[in-house]
């Protein structure tokens, strides 16, 4: 290899060297700007975006439905500022005949609510029931009609049948397929018992009741009740399962979760009952009391005696209701129900907003129509 070929070559490399070098510098802003956080040592977090803004499902205590149920000749617990987008007017029931009958007037309500009533039709005897469910007697054609033509004043219709049995299940789930479809668009809901579990030939079957319905309010309430033993008529504990069944079983857009506003009493001893001859003389032994010496009231024998009786009392207050609610909505349950107005404690309503005032279905029922 000669002088110049050496020259040559090593020109070359001093060449390329000068390149990469000037390269090198050109691209270092670049990288400055598009990697800061290298720039600056490497080390740096990298700076996290804002916190989300929270959405109306974030907020607590606010939900995009709230129910609550209304007694006939209770308008006064009806305040129009209170966040409520439906209410469930109790109420309307049947005769003996299995006709409609006690349907509130609607017109009660004007001036004072805006949002949507719901005529409540509801019913606890099991042997009607029968009756009026049953496509071969004409009594339930009857009854479709009675509750259709009632509709017309409504927001929609609820049915409350609380004594529906096993084999008359398949005739409730037509009868309430029929129903929907006599009073579309207005939606029809149904108020059906808490359940943790599934029951064989279960009448209030959730998943077959859905396909029926617009809304299905699950009364998450009396697990314990006056006629058993005393404790919380919806302790969470209950109610979280309840809820946790009712989710696999109803769509979310069409579940409602039913709370209690009310208490109950126990009391031990707890004499109202009947007695036999022989147990009362032993009372009256027991207490000293002569049977030759009571009294009597219009010719019956009568006597007074004064027991220590221990009162257990379980109810609900705001914070309590409050804590239930959310419960709920924290699950991904967004709309909740109240039995009943005039029940609560009034600091709730401090705790609750709406969302929303999404309808069930169909359009708000007015005067014109």
């Amino acid at each position: 290899m000669n002088k110049q070929t050496i020259h040559s070559r090593y020109g070359q490399t001093v060449r390329r060297f000068f390149f990469c070098a000037v390269m090198s510098l050109l691209a270092l802003p670049a990288a400055v700007v598009f990697f800061p956080s290298c720039a600056s040592g490497g080390n740096t977090v990298p700076e996290q975006p804002p916190a989300p803004v929270q959405s109306g499902a974030e907020t607590p205590g606010a939900f995009s439905e709230i129910w609550a149920y209304l007694m006939a000749g209770e308008e006064e617990f009806l305040d129009p500022s209170l966040p409520v987008s439906d209410i469930g007017y109790f109420g309307a029931g049947l005769s003996s005949e299995g006709q409609l009958t006690g349907v509130p007037d609607r017109r009660s309500l004007d001036g004072i609510y805006t949002g949507r009533v719901h005529l409540v039709v509801a019913d606890s005897n099991s042997a009607l029931l029968h009756f009026c469910l049953n496509p071969r007697y004409p009594v339930r054609n009857r009854l479709l009609e009675d509750i259709a033509e009632a509709a017309g004043k409504f927001d929609g219709v609820q049915i409350d049948f609380e004594a529906v049995r096993e084999n008359d299940r398949e005739n409730f789930f037509s009868f309430l397929g029929e129903l929907k479809a006599r009073i579309a668009p207005k939606p029809l809901s149904a108020a059906l018992y808490a359940r943790t579990r599934d029951i064989p030939d279960d009448p209030y079957e959730y998943a077959r009741v859905e396909p029926h319905t617009d809304r299905i309010l699950v009364m998450a309430y009396d697990e314990h009740w006056s006629g058993g033993a005393p404790g919380p008529v919806a302790s969470m504990d209950w109610c979280a399962r309840v809820a946790e069944y009712a989710r696999q079983k109803i769509p979310a857009g069409k579940l409602v979760m039913g709370l209690p506003f009310y208490g109950r009493a126990w009391g031990e001893p707890d004499p109202s009952k009947a007695y036999r001859f022989s147990t009362l003389r032993t009372h009256m032994t027991e207490k000293g009391i002569d049977l030759a010496g009571t009294g009597t009231e219009n010719g019956h024998p009568h006597f007074a005696y004064t027991e220590n009786v221990t009162v257990q009392v379980y109810f609900d207050n705001a914070e309590s209701v409050f804590r239930r609610a959310e419960l709920y909505r924290t699950g991904g349950t967004d709309k909740i129900g109240f039995w009943r107005l005039g029940q609560e404690d009034p600091a709730i309503w401090e705790k609750l907003s709406l969302r929303g005032n999404t309808p069930a279905s169909g359009p708000r029922q007015t005067e014109a129509d």
